[in-house]
């Protein structure tokens, strides 16, 4: 491993690479500070951009912008209390609160200092377990990988704050990955005798209008009457009374936001509570949650950072995207002509090893970054958001044209931009849309293979070990909504009967 990773250290230290990694952090940043864009619509809007660039490079970058957004979203959060996606809403609670108090800079610095700290531990655990399960994952044959993709779309349903809701997003997502033309037949299917939608709906500008667009549409109701809070450079010290609440908030913030990250679907946001709900556990001044508590900060950043590098152990190791992001990565090696799976690290290990090395490198640019510039970086902020607005739209809608130079993605874009506004009118997550739309191809091809192999037996989901471990798990994510909900109504009858 350590031979290995060496090897990756000397890809991601060349020039050029070095030189997109600066860009993919920086530029994550930027998109991170923005509220509107998250990491997701950002990658989707330069993954058009990496084409001309060698593979490894490409995705170098693009996971820059992954893991430097959620560094970038800090400033957001703490500064005008609004996050620039879910997993910034933990930390606006007791961030914005610090900053209203006059030490958004200690809380700004808390989050830098954190998230690299949390970062760099879970770099090394992507290096140390991706391996292991890749090896694991050679053992996967088509049903398998039909059951692997059905849970990575379940597993975030039965995670959600509403199942029903996240599973519906999820049934949509896949009913828009048929349309097109069947893989195995190719016999047109869904497409309303449409030439547009013979070749199907793409996956950009979905992401595009679902994350971009539709975030952009959102925040114009809200960010009209928000004042930037200012901060300067002094204002970054922290205490030693700090340093002594937060340095085990850090590291349970990191291992809680780790193994969030390694299971699909869950993602940084449900990492970033979930370390808050711990934290307000353990903290012996409970009562100041809420209230610009130090402690709730660090723990929130941590995990959201350490889930953002913790999903790409099941991308690389297994294939199947744990968050949106690598949702985005998967699609960005799927189109650089690489097929992510358990062979993917013996297959493309310089690639691979060069990611991870390139991960160390670039939370390293982030903590140099964010230390000295956040006040520089919060400047952006005082733009008024009605001209901000107009350049995100602007960037959106050329890269959905530069995708496939095609006017009718840009259409696409603007009408998946409104179907997102409407989803987060109706409080639907959105994530399961898009990983269902990814995964959709997997689960069917892995679906007809498996069928085809038994000719036409369903039996052949339970005659592997594997497989039937697997069917379990996803009748355990399907059962476990009905369970908690009965388990509330059960709570609740309780309540009104011991009243």
């Amino acid at each position: 491993m350590f031979e290995q990773l060496l090897i990756g250290f000397g890809t991601a230290l060349d020039p050029q690479n070095l030189l997109f990694i600066f860009l993919g952090v920086l530029i994550g940043q930027v998109v991170g500070a923005l509220p509107g864009l998250g990491p997701s619509a950002g990658m989707a809007l330069l993954l058009p951009l990496t084409f001309g660039l060698e593979p490894v490079t490409a995705v170098m970058m693009l996971a820059g912008i992954m893991y430097g957004a959620q560094y970038g979203g800090t400033l957001t959060s703490v500064l005008i209390n609004v996050p620039g996606e879910a997993s910034g809403v933990m930390t606006a609670v007791d961030g914005n609160a610090m900053a209203r108090k006059g030490r958004a800079g200690a809380a700004l610095s808390i989050s830098a200092i954190g998230s690299f700290i949390a970062g760099i531990g879970a770099v090394a655990a992507v290096a140390v377990l991706a391996p292991p399960l890749a090896s694991f994952g050679l053992k996967f044959n088509a049903p398998e990988y039909f059951l692997l993709a059905l849970l990575g779309i379940l597993a975030m349903g039965s995670l959600g704050a509403s199942p029903i809701k996240s599973l519906a997003a999820g049934l949509l997502g896949l009913m828009i990955a048929l349309i097109g033309v069947d893989p195995l037949t190719g016999a047109p299917r869904l497409n309303f005798d449409s030439p547009v939608l013979v070749k199907g709906i793409d996956f950009i500008p979905v992401a595009i209008g679902v994350f971009g667009i539709a975030e952009v549409l959102a925040s114009l109701e809200r960010m009209d009457k928000v004042q930037p809070i200012r901060t300067r450079l002094r204002d970054m010290w922290l205490t030693a009374e700090d340093w002594t609440k937060c340095r085990f908030s850090i590291l349970r913030g990191g291992v809680i936001g780790l193994f969030v990250g390694i299971m699909p679907g869950a993602g940084a946001s449900i990492a970033s509570l979930l370390a808050y709900l711990t934290e307000r556990r353990f903290s012996s001044t409970p009562e100041t949650f809420g209230k610009g508590a130090i402690d709730g900060v660090a723990a929130a950043e941590a995990a959201n950072n350490a889930a953002s590098h913790g999903a790409t152990i099941p991308m690389l190791s297994l294939g199947i995207p744990g968050s949106a992001s690598t949702a985005i990565l998967l699609a960005a090696l799927i189109l650089h002509g690489i097929r992510p799976g358990p062979q993917l690290m013996a297959q493309e290990s310089a690639l691979v090893w060069g990611l991870i090395a390139s991960m160390f490198i670039g939370n390293i640019i982030l903590l140099i970054l964010n230390l000295p510039l956040a006040p520089v970086f919060a400047a952006l902020l005082r733009i008024p958001y009605v001209f901000l607005a107009p350049a995100i739209l602007g960037i959106s809608l050329v890269g959905a044209y530069a995708a496939t130079l095609d006017m009718a993605t840009v259409w696409m874009s603007l009408g998946f931009g409104v179907l997102g506004y409407l989803m987060m009118k109706f409080d639907i997550p959105r994530p399961p849309l898009v990983l269902a739309l990814v995964l959709a191809s997997l689960m069917e091809m892995s679906l007809r293979q498996a069928l085809l192999l038994s000719f036409g037996d369903p039996m052949i989901f339970v005659q592997r070990p594997i497989s039937a471990i697997l069917l379990a798990a996803v009748c355990f994510a399907l059962l476990l909504p009905f369970v908690s909900a009965f388990r509330r109504r059960r709570s609740m009858a309780g309540n009104r009967s011991g009243s």
